[in-house]
């Protein structure tokens, strides 16, 4: 069973099990200030889906109006006459054979994965190893795109990554602490805008059930719907 420390302990007394809204539950977060670094911020929602159903998963990215306060470490897998300028938007490493040979030999220091359609059949190879990891490139979060600078030049920024787990939730890092109130709540409107935007077809009854957010090293504050 997992321990707390005193401070999570007395932080969690803090919140109690009240609802708030959203601007009370940003300030709130923003109040849990005992640990020695900018913690980061993220938003979860428990959505109305059925995970194991094909047409009611919900995944995508999105680039927030603020960012996120961190650059994110990208790899490109492109053909060679597209190296330089992936270089140049910001990926760490560009290539297709020796970068995927790279990988399979364990290198894994990168955040996001972008690829060309044109050099999936290559990259395929390595979904065991980058599947489990939550990095193998995906047309539907926009990480295998035609576009491979635009996209490096994005996620390098921060553009956000989202998938459901087996339990219906979705979840997304929306700032950092040190964000003003106002900033992180246009993070948060626009991220919960697009989910619902998306809402698949196939899903039936409330659709956002339950909404926090949270600092890493801080309790969950439950937002008022």
């Amino acid at each position: 069973m997992r321990v707390r420390s005193k401070r999570y302990k007395k932080e969690s007394e803090q919140t109690g099990k009240e609802t708030l809204s959203l601007a009370a539950a940003v300030e709130k977060v923003k109040s849990f200030k005992s640990v020695k670094f900018d913690q980061t911020v993220e938003c979860v929602m428990q959505l109305g889906i059925d995970p194991k159903q094909a047409d009611q998963l919900v995944r995508g990215s999105i680039s927030l109006p603020n960012g996120i306060g961190k650059q994110k470490r990208v790899i490109a897998f492109c053909e060679d006459s597209d190296i330089e300028a992936a270089k140049e938007a910001g990926a760490v490493e560009a290539g297709c054979d020796e970068l995927v040979k790279k990988i399979s030999d364990g290198w894994a220091d990168f955040d996001v994965a972008i690829a060309s359609p044109k050099v999936m059949g290559k990259v395929g190879k390595l979904g065991r190893v980058l599947g489990p990891q939550g990095k193998m490139p995906s047309p539907k979060n926009g990480t295998v795109t035609a576009d491979v600078t635009g996209a490096v030049a994005e996620f390098a920024a921060g553009k956000v990554e989202y998938r459901n787990d087996s339990g219906g939730n979705v979840h997304a890092v929306v700032g950092k602490q040190s964000f003003e109130t106002g900033k992180l709540i246009e993070n948060i409107e626009a991220f919960v805008a697009h989910i619902k935007k998306i809402k698949p077809a196939a899903a039936k009854g409330t659709y956002i059930k339950k909404m926090c957010i949270s600092a890493t090293m801080s309790p969950g504050i439950t937002v008022d719907l």
